[in-house]
């Protein structure tokens, strides 16, 4: 953890990420991984639905501190809405981006792994 070089954004909603909600599968405290960012997929949509457009999503990257120069890794609670980080980021150029599969399902079922503002 110490020796990051991915940028982590999560997609998950704020109240999840922050801890104050509780997350929809059963045994699975809230919060998230250290060092993590929260960009809310909805925030990725325009009032139709629609994908942003690109000076839009831009926007919306740097205004959660996301660097587009520096490597991002996506992830959410299973790994779907990820995907929707990753869509954006590549209609920005940003064709790298890797998904955390399990997500933060996985990573919190680990209970030796750190974890930030996590309540059951």
């Amino acid at each position: 953890m110490e020796n990051r070089t991915y940028q982590h954004i999560d997609a998950r909603a704020k109240a999840r990420f922050d801890g104050v909600a509780p997350e929809p599968r059963k045994g699975i405290p809230s919060g998230h991984i250290p060092g993590s960012k929260c960009v809310p997929f909805p925030q990725m949509f325009d009032s139709s639905q629609s994908l942003l457009a690109a000076e839009e999503l831009k926007k919306q990257f740097e205004q959660e501190g996301i660097s587009l120069e520096s490597p991002i890794m996506a992830s959410c609670g299973t790994g779907v809405t990820a995907c929707i980080l990753a869509l954006g980021l590549h209609r920005l150029g940003k064709t790298d981006v890797p998904i955390y599969d399990g997500s933060w399902t996985e990573w919190a079922s680990e209970p030796n792994l750190p974890m930030v503002g996590s309540s059951s």
